[in-house]
């Protein structure tokens, strides 16, 4: 099941980059780079308390911030 606190940027057939909610149809956000739109995800995933993940032009997860779910235990 989508997290819908969870956002996603990755590049578009049309070349531009897009932020997107997880299980949305629609893009929340198209910029023309990536760096623009990494920094959307992060805002609305922080404003969620959701993830924020980075697709590299090849598919694969580069990076991925997490908001709101660590432990007040964690090593790190």
């Amino acid at each position: 099941m989508p997290d819908k606190r969870d956002y996603w940027t990755q590049r578009r057939p049309d070349g531009k980059w897009e932020s997107k909610r997880e299980g949305a149809s629609r893009a929340s956000a198209v910029t023309e780079t990536q760096a623009e739109a990494w920094e959307k995800s992060k805002d609305f995933a922080r404003d969620r308390s959701g993830e924020a993940y980075l697709k590299g032009r090849d598919g694969l997860i580069r990076e991925r911030n997490t908001y709101g779910h660590d432990p007040e235990n964690s090593k790190g």
